[in-house]
């Protein structure tokens, strides 16, 4: 089966390599010069880094990996303990896998240092896809096309793939607007809080964990936006501006923010879950079917979870395209339809208006953590348990 893939973010990359484990004949596109990352971390919960060790890159992941030793809750202002997750050895014997932070680069150089560089081409701008009698055909600006048994599109939250095979329309501004940076620590890392923390307050909230072995804190920051905000990663946005949206928040965070050379931001929008994401031979995979908010840090997770299990369907049912495509959307709809519409909900938990409403969200979180640990906070526990393996094991069974 020849296949073409058209993006080469983590979704796309993933999936080539999957792929290429299989023994198809690959090619990935990307419109891009060359494979490449913003300056930006990502946390790799458990689901995701156990797709990784279906893989079989789970060393080399872990190479590049910081160890939080828990997710942590605190109040904007104070600073209190709402909750904590540990995620020590007993977390890990639970899920099978670490939780782990890395810098967005050395997860997509996981997946790209992997791949033969006479499958990837570079340099090409995907505007459209075609049924063929015998697959598909991918169309790329400049006239250059590709014909495959089967075109992938995992080319992000405004795909041409998508496009091409259905509505573009229902891309939904959500009315936030998100700050990234990152600060360095000079390989200090801060005895204190080496750990994923959540600060929520009202309208707003922040996440900062380090990447990079320590060397480096990563800034997220959430808040309401009083006008429209651009989907890209590339904005430059205002330290000043950044310090007076979170004016106020607890003196930690004000000093941290402080030290921010470089700040972006970009506004966050979402979709409603698909029914489908293949017609023939054209399918989709990662934020180019199911984007979703960053509140459950599940983005890449699902795009790699993707990879894995499409690869697999693909890999068992090399004689039926039809039958390969159906298990893939059978296993996967379901789960990131799910994550989508919870992360979505976050967006509202994590910034409730009021000191009543959030003090009566924090109660909860407290009774949680009496109860289960591991249930309590973010109440991540069924993200945190999906093996895709077993989708694997069941199929082949």
């Amino acid at each position: 089966m020849r296949i073409g893939i058209i993006g080469g973010g983590i979704g796309g990359t993933a999936t080539a390599y999957a792929l290429l484990r299989q023994g198809f004949d690959v090619t990935i596109f990307e419109q891009a010069a060359a494979f490449g990352e913003v300056g930006a971390g990502v946390q790799m919960t458990p689901n995701a880094v156990k797709a990784i060790k279906g893989l079989g890159l789970s060393d080399k992941l872990l190479r590049a990996a910081f160890y939080p030793k828990a997710i942590v809750g605190r109040n904007w202002q104070s600073g209190r303990e709402n909750f904590r997750i540990d995620l020590g050895d007993e977390f890990r014997r639970h899920y099978d896998a670490p939780f782990i932070h890395i810098h967005r680069a050395d997860l997509l150089d996981v997946f790209a240092t992997e791949l033969p560089s006479e499958i990837c081409r570079f340099g090409r701008r995907c505007v459209g896809v075609v049924q063929t009698e015998t697959g598909a055909r991918a169309e790329f600006e400049g006239g250059e096309t590709f014909s495959a048994d089967l075109i992938i599109g995992a080319d992000g939250v405004r795909s041409a793939v998508r496009g091409a095979l259905f509505e573009a329309g229902d891309l939904r501004w959500t009315g936030h607007q998100c700050y990234r940076a990152l600060v360095p620590t000079d390989g200090v890392v801060d005895d204190v809080n080496p750990d994923s923390t959540f600060w929520m307050g009202p309208n707003a909230h922040v996440v900062t964990y380090y990447v990079k072995g320590g060397r480096m804190v990563n800034i997220v920051a959430v808040t309401e936006a009083s006008e429209w905000v651009a989907e890209s990663w590339s904005t430059r946005a205002s330290r000043d501006q950044m310090l007076a949206d979170f004016a106020g928040w607890q003196p930690t965070l004000q000093t941290l923010f402080a030290r921010v050379d470089e700040v972006y931001n970009w506004g966050l929008f979402d979709r409603d879950p698909m029914q489908t994401w293949s017609k023939g031979a054209v399918t989709l995979l990662g934020d180019a079917c199911h984007p979703m908010l960053p509140f459950l840090s599940q983005g890449a997770a699902m795009a790699i979870e993707d990879a894995y299990v499409l690869a697999t369907a693909l890999a068992l049912h090399r004689r039926d395209l039809g039958a390969a495509l159906q298990a893939y959307e059978g296993e996967r709809l379901p789960r990131t339809a799910r994550v989508q519409l919870e992360a979505r909900e976050r967006g509202r938990t994590y910034h409730l208006p009021s000191e009543e409403e959030m003090a009566a969200r924090d109660a909860d979180y407290a009774r949680r953590a009496k109860e289960d640990p591991r249930t309590t906070g973010i109440n991540t526990d069924w993200v945190y348990d999906y093996d895709p393996r077993a989708f694997a094991r069941a199929l082949a069974a």
